[in-house]
């Protein structure tokens, strides 16, 4: 059986400010926060462009290799490697309008610019994989924006990612809104779609959020299922949400313990991490958290998704059977039910 392997971002510890308030914590030094996910029993990082190269937009290519490569030293340090490189495109003043489909073709080139040092970068690391979170790719007004015109950009800047680097693949991030409210490429389903009409469709694939499934009312077990089951899921973000409002990033299982167990449980039995796939844990802190437990949300997540995992190694699956035989659904649910609180 895979052991499951774990991955983090430097931004799942944060200082606590976001929308509505200032900060509430003080800023962790970067390295020390290297140093502590690696004590965790973290495996990989996840990186944007940005965190990787800070002030990217002031290097010339050359220089943001180097910087990549000192980088990678600090990675080795530590025993850590990188998971993925994401063009961070939706903090910068290029992007107001979106980037891969922005109106602006000046905006567009520097989206594709951001997108080849991602690749850069992501090389120098000694990875292969580009994550692109859609965040401000759509429309805010209806009107401004053809969705079959924004549909395509996207399409034709994957393509020039494929053809800029050979082995580079492509993973897009859905999400169904969230800065923008009218987005292109929201579910699972629209990844598969973008990514069979690519030119090389079996270098683009998904990354399931837990959090973005249940934005749009869907299930991120079946999200997962749907995208395993196309040879599609490249990684996952899990972590939990509390209703159909903003993205919580809240730590994995602790709204709907049952909806986790089945991520969990659907990751288990089609060898997920056979491949080399990393587990990611993308949840924040709660603003009221004090400094001293700055890591504790990503402690629990371990902590629950291991726990889920013990829960997935005892399910009784000739029991799961006969009930499916019998139609005795309500049965089966009782057992998972049982099992999830420990008595069965």
């Amino acid at each position: 059986m895979t052991k499951f392997k774990f991955s983090v971002g430097p931004w799942n510890v944060h200082s606590g400010a976001d929308s509505y308030g200032p900060a509430t914590r003080k800023e962790i030094d970067f390295e020390e926060k290297l140093k502590k996910f690696a004590e965790m029993g973290f495996s990989a990082i996840q990186f944007h462009d940005d965190d990787a190269v800070p002030n990217i937009n002031d290097y010339t290519e050359e220089e943001i290799k180097e910087k990549a490569r000192d980088l990678k030293k600090l990675l080795d340090k530590y025993g850590l490697v990188a998971e993925f490189v994401a063009p961070r495109l939706w903090m910068d003043s290029h992007t107001a309008d979106g980037g891969f489909m922005s109106a602006n073709a000046q905006d567009r080139e520097y989206a594709m610019w951001r997108a080849y040092r991602s690749i850069d970068i992501a090389k120098e690391l000694g990875c292969d994989l580009v994550v692109l979170w859609l965040a401000r790719e759509g429309t805010l007004c209806a009107e401004s924006k053809s969705p079959v015109w924004a549909t395509k950009m996207l399409i034709e800047a994957i393509n020039k990612m494929l053809e800029y680097d050979s082995n580079i693949r492509v993973c897009i991030e859905p999400k169904p809104n969230e800065p923008i409210d009218r987005s292109i490429c929201g579910t699972m389903g629209h990844v598969m779609a973008i990514s069979a009409a690519t030119i090389d469709p079996k270098r683009v694939g998904g990354n399931l959020e837990s959090a973005h499934a249940i934005l749009a009312g869907l299930d991120p077990a079946h999200e997962i299922g749907f995208a395993m089951a196309m040879g599609k899921l490249m990684t996952v973000h899990l972590n939990d949400q509390n209703g159909i409002k903003y993205d919580q990033d809240k730590s994995f299982g602790v709204e709907n313990l049952r909806a986790a167990f089945n991520q969990v449980k659907v990751l288990k039995e089609n060898g997920y991490g056979e491949n080399g796939e990393f587990v990611g844990l993308d949840v924040k802190a709660m603003r009221t958290t004090k400094d001293e437990d700055s890591y504790k949300h990503l402690e629990n997540s371990l902590n629950i998704f291991k726990a889920l995992e013990s829960k997935v190694d005892k399910f009784d699956y000739e029991f799961q059977k006969k009930c499916v035989e019998n139609r005795d659904f309500e049965g089966l649910e009782m057992y998972v039910m049982n099992l999830l609180m420990g008595l069965a």
